[in-house]
């Protein structure tokens, strides 16, 4: 990576810490009126009709075989998880959710190397290791000093694996295309699922006229889909191009500590082991991305 890109890839890694970190928190405020499954298809919605200007024009860049790749894309990048991180906040705190989601990095190295035969110097992976260990330390830590595992955690692990896959799909399969093109598309393919899912599936019009709050938590979630997920996916996408999928993938490590204090402010409570662990996901962040 040359200097010029390290600069851009380091400015992109801090707004979207700071762009992603706010994510849980609003999809919190959203779940007080809509159940997970409404939340994650206002998410996917308002991102893909955000996004509609952009895309049409770009579909002329576009061969026949990069339509499954776009689908697949945005199935694995955006979809698939917007509904699992929205289940799994049902039972669990938004600053937990966000500390889980430190497993992308260790799934995008492990794909990475089975599928695409990468290869990591010892220091990344120690950086990666440690930065686990700190995610681990937040997610089983509890502000009264208990220790407990949540199995909803395990739709995050989910979410994290569809996650690493989408990373190593862009960076290796769809090389050719710019970062607004496969955002722009991928939510162009997968946004008819969601208006579907919505407006036949759901009880989303009635809640939005008949429940207290339902405008409010609704414009949570718009403005969930529109940054956390359009403009973020765009940012994201572009400083896969420019850096690696590792380095891209560990601003999930920075994201928490954003997370986390979201959630302080919303009443959730902070242990010494929230500090420890927050305090090795800084350190793994540094040491896997050194040159």
């Amino acid at each position: 990576m040359s200097d010029s890109n390290r600069s851009k890839a380091v400015l992109l890694f801090v707004s979207l810490t700071l762009i992603w970190g706010t994510s849980f928190i609003l999809i919190k405020q959203g779940l007080k009126v809509f159940s997970p499954d409404e939340v994650g298809a206002i998410r996917v919605a308002s991102a893909s009709l955000f996004l509609l200007p952009l895309a049409f024009p770009r579909l002329k860049e576009l061969q026949p075989q990069h339509y499954t790749k776009l689908f697949a894309s945005g199935m694995l990048g955006i979809f698939i998880p917007a509904f699992l991180f929205a289940t799994a906040q049902t039972r669990m705190d938004s600053s937990v959710a966000g500390i889980m989601n430190t497993l992308t990095p260790i799934f995008t190295m492990i794909i990475g190397a089975v599928i695409f035969k990468l290869r990591f110097k010892s220091i990344a992976i120690v950086g990666i290791l440690l930065g686990f260990a700190g995610g681990v330390i937040l997610g089983f830590s509890r502000a009264d000093g208990s220790v407990s595992f949540n199995l909803f955690a395990l739709l995050i692990v989910l979410a994290c694996f569809c996650y690493g896959s989408n990373l190593n799909l862009i960076k290796f399969k769809i090389p050719d295309l710019g970062s607004l093109t496969i955002t722009s598309v991928s939510l162009l393919l997968i946004g008819p699922l969601a208006l579907i899912y919505l407006f036949g599936f759901s009880n989303f019009t009635t809640k939005l006229t008949t429940e207290p709050g339902a405008w409010k938590a609704f414009g949570f979630i718009v403005l969930l889909g529109l940054m956390s997920t359009a403009i973020a996916t765009i940012l994201f996408n572009r400083m896969v191009k420019l850096s690696t999928a590792l380095f891209a993938s560990s601003v999930t490590y920075a994201l928490p500590i954003v997370a986390v204090m979201w959630g302080v402010l919303d009443g959730e409570q902070l242990g010494v082991g929230h500090f420890i662990g927050m305090a090795a996901i800084i350190g793994g962040v540094y040491l896997a991305n050194r040159k």
